[in-house]
Formats: structure tokens, sequence, C-alpha cells
């Protein structure tokens, strides 16, 4: 029996209709995506008592995701991060973009990926369920240069594995740093904050930030801070902690960790009272981990109040602010050059 993707209609947005996929696999996991910035507004995994409950942040409401989301379970791009002072130069042309932080550009811009509705289409097969999202972004578009095609597929597997494949081309020399930026807490339904999470990371070092949280461009050894990862740490010890680096963040983390494994079990999450464990592999150099310290208003995230440290977003991607510093590794994607990167999620218990 085939893995079964579920479509139906979550709601319209001027005049166009959103839908809403739903992966399942055999074991009762599921992953439930919209096409709306092919935000993931569900993902279903079980405790250690075998009791499916939902894992990430999300609504309900189309208009909260458009007018209140601070990027809930979206693909984020052309570049993920932010580019200092809003612009770049690229074979000797200078190309501004939209100053949407404080003078800085953030996650693409005003109208990213994040913010459109992408074309789709549903795979099944024995072994696994796919949403592939499509989407051709046009050459000016948030004012970065070419026309870029991108497909973005999501897939379920009866192993209790979620694969994120980024694929891109263009037909001019542009950039490209994409990341998923799910907010994730693994104590069911939101039942209480992150900051008893353990996140352990195969990484040496981190990326130091400025008050604007733009890499200064030294990359600074965690031994003997409170962002050494690499025997586990509760979220909790760097949203307590008096380290400058943490208090800048807001209490807590919003910095690059450099990995120093791929595909090699380098994120791993936890949360002891759940059972639920969550183990990310990636292509990318780095991850950058938000502690969600500034998350705050009145609309409810499915029934909770929103507030400080209420999940962990784990986005996997190139280094922030590439392009202002020569020693990080490049987003420059060469005309017609194909672009890839694959993001795994393995759900289980510990």
């Amino acid at each position: 029996m085939k893995l079964k993707v579920t479509k139906k209609l979550f709601s319209h947005l001027e005049n166009a209709p959103v839908h809403a996929f739903t992966l399942a696999n055999k074991q009762g996991t599921e992953v439930t995506c919209i096409d709306y910035g092919c935000i993931i507004t569900k993902i279903m995994t079980p405790d250690k008592e075998g009791n499916y409950e939902n894992i990430v942040l999300g609504y309900d409401q189309i208009e909260d995701y458009v007018d209140h989301s601070p990027y809930f379970g979206c693909v984020v791009g052309r570049v993920a991060g932010r580019i200092g002072g809003a612009e770049f130069e690229l074979n000797g042309k200078t190309y501004p973009v939209a100053k949407n932080e404080n003078g800085n550009h953030l996650h693409g811009g005003i109208k990213g990926f994040d913010k459109v509705i992408w074309d789709t289409s549903i795979n099944e097969t024995e072994d696994e369920a796919s949403v592939e999202f499509t989407y051709m972004s046009p050459d000016g578009e948030e004012g970065y240069p070419g026309n870029l095609t991108m497909k973005v597929t999501y897939t379920l597997t009866n192993d209790n594995e979620f694969t994120i494949h980024y694929e891109g081309k263009s037909d001019e020399t542009t950039l490209l740093n994409v990341t998923n930026h799910s907010y994730f807490n693994l104590s069911g339904d939101i039942k209480r904050d992150v900051l008893d999470h353990a996140l352990t990371l195969k990484s040496d070092k981190f990326l130091e930030l400025n008050d604007e949280l733009l890499p200064t461009g030294e990359l600074i050894n965690v031994e003997g801070t409170t962002f050494d990862f690499r025997e586990g740490r509760k979220i909790r010890t760097g949203a307590e902690s008096n380290d400058p680096q943490n208090q800048l963040a807001g209490g807590g983390y919003d910095h690059p960790f450099v990995l120093n494994a791929n595909h090699n079990q380098e994120i791993v999450l936890e949360d002891q009272e759940s059972g639920r464990k969550m183990t990310i592999e990636t292509d990318e150099v780095a991850v950058v981990v938000y502690t969600s310290n500034q998350l705050s208003g009145d609309v409810e995230i499915y029934g909770a109040k929103p507030r400080p440290h209420l999940a962990v977003c784990l986005e996997t991607q190139g280094f922030p602010d590439a392009l202002n510093h020569a020693d990080f590794p490049s987003w420059v994607l060469e005309k017609d050059e194909a672009f890839s990167s694959v993001t795994k999620y393995r759900f289980g218990v510990i």
C-alpha cells in the first residue's frame, strides 16, 4: 500500500486558493504543509508512551501567517539570514535590497519565498510520500538578479525520516542561501517551553555577533562557554547566562554554529519529559540556533500564548552575511549552475 498525501483547501489569499497537504506514513507520523511559503504547519510524532502530538509552532488561520508570523515553518530565501547594509556587490555591480530589519536585509526581503504561493505536485510510493513545490522568482524580485527557478521537495518515509531537498537554477549569476524556519517544541502540543530541551551539536566554533546580530567575522571556540553543545546542553543554560553573546541575542541564542560533520547525526534535540528525539543531518556548513527569544504578541499559537523560549529553530544554511566576509563560504550561484541542498529530520524517542 502506498504512503498517502492528502490535499485539502486551507484558505484563500487574494482570491487564490491555499491548499494544505498532509504526508502520512504507516507508523502514524504526519507532516502537514501549505503551498503558501512552503510552510510546515504541523508535525505529529509519538512520545515515549506512543501519544502523537504536534511538535512545531503555527496557526490555524492564513491571515495569522500573513500578518503575524515570525517565519513559522516557512522556506526562507533567496537569502536566509541578514545582509548588512541591505546591499551587495556581484560582478562589479551593486544591488540594493529591502531594508526590512534595522537598516539591514532579513530573510529574503519584504516578499521573499515565505510569502508567495508555490505550484505543487504530489508523489506517493510504497516507501515514501512527497510534495514538490516549485516557484520561479523573476529577475529583480526583492532586488536580486536573475530569473531563479526553485524546487523544494518535502518527503516523509516509513522510517520516520522527513527530508527537505532544495534545488535552484538561475539564468544570471545571483545569490542563494535557503533554509526552513520551523520552530520546534518536542513537549507536544506546546505543553511547556523548551528551556529544558537538550541540544547536541557537532560544532567547535560559533560566529560572534554584533549588536545588530550580524557576524563580526570572528569564529569563537566553544570550549568553556555556554555555546559548547558537543556533549549536550540544556537551552536554559544559555537563556540564563550572563555571557554578552547570550545577552545581546535577547537571553538565549540566535547564533550560527559551524558544523564539524555532515549527514552524521550532527544536530540532536531531545526532550526528556516527553521522550521525543529529533536528529537533523544536512549538507550545509552551519546551523543557526534561535531560541525564540523575541517571541511575543497577542495572537495565540495553537492555543499557546506567545512568549520567549517557546520553541527552538534549527536553521541549516550558509553563514549569514557571507557577501561581506571574504573568508566565509560563498552564497554565489553562478549562471546556469545547479544548486542542491538536503536536510534530513529523523523523529524518534530517547
